[in-house]
């Protein structure tokens, strides 16, 4: 094993691979899906069996994403590193598998349209890219990872977190008041922030594993209050029949959770890292984390083919109240989990397959550097909006342009650097704590 695998911080690792897992077989229980004379039906678990709902206050596992990134950041953020030129540095291992993904569902959408006409192609657009969400708001708080660098101490943590509660809390009002989703949308920045600061306070050392789970206890118990006396709903994600939904835009209520999730994580890191030393654990561990991106871009369409192999022998996950329903759900997860392995196994090397000029190592400072930095944020915004919208009608695909052309011209205001040759893409178990996802 590399020498410098005691770099990495493997508690992280096992962190986001763990929530990755979750996150796939999540969607693949949820999903209801069927085709009859109709055509395609589709359908949500938590809709049909509302009493499972209270389940999505541990399915919701994004804040372990998010505190993944503030903490890889934090360990890999150095003092006087021009800030655009470093968050282009996090960018380019990110995005490189995204521009696959995209130029495969452009070029299939288009082939959707000429053999299934428009509306066929808008629908499955719509879906392709719903959960790009993650990646934009991640590059967006990725950015505020410098300046949380700058903090001392637990004070000054805590200081951030209630700040961006309370900023949370004053979002929903205007929400509420206005009757509008855009009036959250600042939450998208405000409440995937707190796991951030959490991660760079949890790389810093700033908290302790005691203080850790008394904190999240009061947050815990905050969290179920506000859900019993206020507006806010009990569901975590999106069940297709919310009123006011706590995660498109976040609320309040996602915040809190964001907040204890966290901090049970930073207190069971030690014994995470520990389990993680296991040879076995740390094989499988590094080797998911190398294609992390993988797993998350494609396990929906993963998803699909699982589901409509299986309609082809009559063995949908349909019907609720089918007497082998749950069966149907477990084939379907076993199905799932060999197309998965499969399209891992051939996609994961474009990860690490490098993109002249994209790859090249930034040199840009001062100003120009500045805009870098901003234009990253940019292309994030439009990541959000390209999944609000998906691959379909004006508006999306404006939003994949702005994307692009963002993310371009940070490449050319980065500039390249003539005397130092393009970082390496090591292999996982040789990078520092958490880079095989930025």
């Amino acid at each position: 094993m590399s020498s410098a695998t005691p770099e990495r911080d493997r508690a992280v690792d096992v962190a986001r691979l763990g929530a990755l897992v979750v996150v796939m077989f999540g969607h693949c229980a949820l999903l209801l899906a069927t085709i009859d004379g109709s055509g395609l039906r589709i359908g949500n678990l938590l809709g049909e069996m509302p009493v499972l709902i209270p389940l999505t206050w541990l399915a919701q596992v994004m804040p372990l994403f998010f505190l993944a990134g503030g903490a890889a950041g934090a360990y890999g953020w150095r003092t006087g590193t021009p800030w655009g030129t470093w968050l282009l540095s996090r960018a380019q291992r990110l995005c490189r598998p995204v521009f696959w993904y995209l130029a495969f569902w452009t070029a299939g959408l288009l082939v959707t349209r000429l053999v299934l006409g428009a509306e066929s192609a808008d629908r499955l657009g719509r879906e392709s890219v719903a959960l790009l969400w993650f990646l934009g708001v991640y590059l967006v708080t990725l950015a505020f990872v410098p300046a949380l660098c700058r903090l001392r101490d637990a004070r000054g943590l805590a200081v951030v977190v209630v700040a961006l509660l309370a900023a949370a809390g004053a979002v929903d009002a205007v929400r509420i008041a206005s009757g509008s989703l855009y009036g959250g949308v600042a939450n998208f920045v405000f409440v995937w922030l707190i796991p951030v600061a959490i991660g760079v306070g949890y790389a810093r050392k700033f908290i302790r594993p005691v203080a850790a789970l008394v904190v999240a206890a009061v947050a815990f118990a905050v969290q179920v209050l506000l859900v019993n006396v206020g507006p806010y709903e009990v569901a975590l994600v999106v069940t297709g029949v919310e009123r006011m939904s706590n995660v498109t835009p976040p609320t309040l209520i996602l915040g809190l959770h964001c907040v204890w999730m966290s901090l049970v994580f930073v207190a069971a890191a030690g014994a995470v890292r520990r389990w993680a030393e296991r040879p076995l654990v740390w094989h499988v561990v590094s080797v998911g984390n190398g294609g992390a991106m993988t797993l998350y871009l494609w396990h929906i369409p993963a998803i699909a083919v699982a589901a409509f192999t299986l309609n082809a022998f009559g063995l949908d996950a349909w019907d609720v109240d089918a007497p082998n329903f749950g069966w149907l759900l477990l084939l379907r997860a076993v199905v799932f989990a060999v197309v998965m392995g499969v399209a891992f196994k051939v996609l994961s090397p474009l990860e690490h397959l490098r993109l002249p000029w994209w790859d090249a190592r930034a040199a840009a400072t001062g100003l120009r550097s500045t805009a870098t930095g901003v234009l990253i944020c940019l292309a994030g915004v439009a990541l959000l909006l390209m999944a609000k919208f998906g691959l379909a009608g004006v508006e999306g695909w404006s939003a994949l342009g702005c994307f692009v052309v963002a993310m371009a011209a940070a490449r050319v205001s980065a500039g390249v650097s003539p005397a130092a040759p393009a970082s390496t893409d090591r292999a996982p178990s040789t990078q520092r704590a958490g880079s095989p996802s930025a």
